[in-house]
């Protein structure tokens, strides 16, 4: 038990001295928020990957695969489509006009200036959203890291979640996005190896390939199959959309979008496309299938807690020196979202909604300050043990994607778009979110950001087309 520990510990260690680095480079609010946009494609590919994926990714696609078998292909084709359309349509013009709008440094302020929003309503707009959807999102990072502290050193669930929290604030308010952006790649590299080898250990252990998928069919053989669930009830071109419609949230995700508009020139964005989608895909790969050996492995002994099956078939299948390295890996899926999140949360307010009245030294420290303020929000959040990682992430996933993914998608691609069709879209977005997610039966089964991504879209396309404007003064920017 004590190598767990200290694998753990000098891991945590290693996390916390790339903070304190960064920490002396850091002189403004543009190198806390955007890193002084010098990151090159490997580092901003694989730190856009891992902020993305989050615990959600070890607990949450796990957890659902053993529930409910290849159906959760779904869930990662729609997600690794939205990967490459998010770096295929939105990176390139973002990077390019977001540093040419005046070095805008958030998605609220490019957004406003790429519309011409006069009134700041639409910065505001989408400024309460992100801080709303990722105070959410926040605490489904802090749910995880409870667990995670839980299972590892036997904490009371509250302390686990302070503890894990007390660990992602350290460093992201040390030092801003470079901070974060290199120790997701340092995260991103441990998670994969994690969720490459623990697999191939349990399979070894069932007695091989063909036995643990014989066994797999045995006891459940509608959990190979993507059309039907476990139960056998078939999959419906509703459930199938739903699950897909995933994917549309990459468009409005903040934390990603900070790595398109932090990369350091265009041409670096081609090359980081393609090592971020196949990272995707693989990571993806392997989460549904440690879920679905997971069910296998545990079949005669169920776990009290789905999103534990990664967590557990560590603990049982790994040296104890390996154990510690691979829970920080958990950890670590936890960590690379959390910060990202964090950052952006609190850039949205002290850039987007009071940066006009900062000095840069005030902002600076404003930005720290709110990332502690946004913690213990988020933490109050996570308070409910029984709370489910993939329940918070899919609600704020939504509220983003359809707030401001709708608006920044048609933004980048429609010279017809006015700030005010902008405002309506992200409202309608977020308001729909929110409701559709409270009510229950029929059609309201249907994923949130399907109906929310839809109606945003044709509000925004609707009102845009009823205040169109003289546009002459700003084409070429657009």
């Amino acid at each position: 038990m004590m190598l767990d520990f200290v694998t753990f510990g000098l891991y945590l260690l290693l996390m916390f001295g790339i903070g304190m680095y960064f920490y002396f480079r850091t002189n403004n609010v543009s190198d806390f928020i955007l890193g002084g946009r010098q990151l090159g494609p490997i580092p901003s590919a694989i730190s856009a990957g891992a902020s993305d994926m989050s615990g959600w990714l070890l607990m949450g696609l796990p957890a659902s695969a053993l529930v409910g078998g290849m159906t959760a292909f779904w869930i990662c084709f729609g997600l690794f489509l939205g990967t490459f359309l998010n770096w295929q349509l939105i990176a390139p013009r973002l990077r390019e006009e977001s540093e040419l709008l005046d070095d805008s440094l958030t998605v609220p302020t490019f957004l406003e200036r790429k519309l011409h929003d006069p009134t700041g309503f639409l910065r505001i707009a989408l400024s309460i959203a992100i801080l709303f959807f990722f105070t959410f999102y926040t605490s489904s990072g802090f749910v995880a890291g409870g667990k995670l502290f839980n299972s590892l050193f036997g904490m009371d669930y509250h302390t686990a979640i302070v503890a894990g929290a007390a660990v992602v604030l350290t460093y992201t308010f040390l030092g801003g996005y470079l901070a974060v952006s290199w120790t997701d790649v340092v995260q991103g590299l441990l998670m994969i190896t994690a969720i490459a080898i623990v697999p191939v250990l349990a399979i070894q252990e069932l007695g091989g390939v063909e036995a643990t998928f014989n066994r797999l069919h045995e006891i459940s053989p509608n959990h190979l199959n993507i059309f039907q669930k476990p139960d056998g009830t078939a999959m419906n071109a509703l459930t199938i959309a739903s699950l897909m419609a995933w994917g549309l949230g990459y468009f409005g995700q903040p934390h990603i979008l900070a790595r398109f508009m932090g990369i350091r020139d265009v041409k670096s964005v081609t090359s980081a496309k393609w090592i971020a989608t196949a990272w995707s895909g693989i990571v993806m790969t392997l989460s549904v299938g440690v879920g679905l050996i997971g069910f296998v492995y545990f079949y005669d002994a169920p776990l009290a807690d789905s999103e534990q099956v990664f967590i557990q078939m560590i603990k049982v299948l790994t040296h104890p020196l390996i154990t510690g390295l691979f829970l920080a890996a958990v950890m670590a899926a936890i960590m690379s979202t959390a910060d990202s999140q964090l950052l952006v949360a609190s850039a949205a307010l002290t850039s987007d909604l009071l940066g006009k009245y900062l000095t840069p030294k005030q902002s600076l420290l404003l930005s720290r300050i709110t990332v502690g303020a946004i913690a213990m929000i988020a933490l109050i959040l996570a308070w409910d043990e029984n709370s489910k990682v993939l329940d918070i992430v899919s609600y704020a996933w939504a509220g983003l994607g359809a707030s401001c993914g709708v608006v920044m998608l048609i933004a980048l691609w429609w010279k017809k778009a006015t700030w005010h069709g902008a405002i309506a879209g992200a409202l309608t977005g977020a308001v729909v979110t929110v409701i559709w997610n409270k009510l229950k039966g029929g059609i309201f089964e249907l994923y949130e950001l399907l109906p929310a991504f839809i109606l945003a879209a044709l509000a925004m396309f609707v009102v845009s087309l009823f205040t169109q404007q003289d546009t002459s003064e700003y084409t070429e920017n657009r």
